[in-house]
């Protein structure tokens, strides 16, 4: 028994010494595949709202969501004038629809869906640029009022919209 106890420590100090000094996978996810040796800069312009219907603080909401989603997932620097990256665009869609009718042919969900058309230019590669339209959306109880809920709402849907705009761009997935 002595010598079991004696030699399982030094096969674990060797076990564990090999783990140390052989090969290592190591992986990296901070959210984004930028070379920062190339890329240092981004600058995001506003995202007014073209939308038939408008939600006033959602142009606010969303821009900001946008520049701290850059700031939290990347090393780029926002800046107002020229910049390696540039996102702009528009939100071009803010709409109530009816979901889930009942037996009544009274609608027990609704939805609303919020698009936003993004051009993103990479200045250093042209052929990364996107120009796309994304859209999210979210059900409620038709028993509630938009008013109540449209906050939230718009907080949850842009958090997509800027996950789906990274994703498509700053993340290169």
């Amino acid at each position: 028994m002595e010598w079991i106890k004696r030699h399982g420590l030094v096969l674990a100090a060797a076990i564990m010494l090999a783990c140390l000094t052989g090969c290592r996978i190591s992986y990296k996810f901070n959210g984004s595949a930028l070379d920062y040796t190339v890329y240092k800069t981004v600058h995001v312009s506003e995202f007014p709202i073209r939308a038939a219907l408008v939600y006033p603080p959602l142009q606010q909401m969303f821009e900001n969501q946008l520049l701290d989603y850059i700031d939290k997932n990347t090393r780029l620097q926002t800046t107002d004038g020229n910049a390696d990256l540039q996102l702009e665009g528009e939100i071009t869609g803010y709409s109530l629809s009816p979901q889930a009718v009942t037996e009544n042919a009274l609608a027990s969900q609704t939805r609303l869906t919020i698009t936003v058309r993004l051009k993103y230019t990479d200045n250093k590669a042209e052929n990364k640029d996107v120009d796309q339209t994304f859209s999210a959306y979210r059900d409620f109880p038709s028993t509630e009022m938009l008013t109540d809920v449209q906050d939230q709402l718009c907080e949850e849907i842009s958090k997509e919209l800027v996950e789906l705009i990274f994703n498509a761009t700053l993340g290169n997935w």
